[in-house]
């Protein structure tokens, strides 16, 4: 494997998000409960951690295992919004956000994680239920991301069920390479 990619291999643990062209509202509960069961996970990933540990990027110019806490958060809950946008407003056009921006400010870098933790706790147990109490028909709404274009609740779901899935995989990966 060339250094190229094993530093994809690295960023990408669980390879590249494909879509959810055919993911159905039959199909979505899979990846709401991978939203329910994310906080738990995240948790346990980072569980007896230093802040040595939390401080050491998950490959060579990553963010740190804190970093990606925080990042997660920060992530979902504007995903959280955007589904709630989208819920009251007809095809919203929202806000993006600068995310490597995000992971450099001083809470990002510095706030112990557990703080993110139970944000992640709450939030998704909010993001769930407003999920699990949606008719069919709801799933088909969406909203407008200046950068991305349009896109579902369906859509939403499935990439940030990838999405905790994709950084809890950055946390196990480096715990297992480091034996920590």
């Amino acid at each position: 494997m060339t250094d190229t990619e094993q530093l994809e291999a690295l960023r990408y643990p669980i390879g590249k998000y494909k879509g959810a062209e055919d993911l159905t509202v039959d199909l979505v509960s899979e990846q709401v409960q991978a939203l329910a069961d994310l906080p738990g996970l995240l948790r346990e990933a980072v569980r007896g951690l230093t802040d040595t540990q939390l401080d050491t990027p998950y490959r060579p110019g990553g963010w740190t295992v804190r970093q990606v806490v925080h990042h997660v958060a920060d992530s979902h809950l504007n995903s959280y919004i955007r589904c709630r946008l989208a819920l009251t407003e007809d095809n919203p056009v929202i806000k993006p956000y600068e995310e490597q921006l995000w992971a450099q400010l001083p809470d990002a870098r510095q706030e112990p994680v557990e703080v993110s933790l139970v944000l992640l706790e709450a939030l998704h147990q909010r993001w769930v239920a407003l999920l699990k109490a949606l008719a069919p028909l709801e799933w088909k709404r969406t909203f407008l991301h200046p950068e991305s274009g349009i896109n579902s609740l369906l859509k939403v779901v499935s990439f940030y069920a990838w999405h905790g899935r994709h950084h809890l995989a950055h946390i196990t990966n480096l715990r297992q390479e480091h034996k920590w």
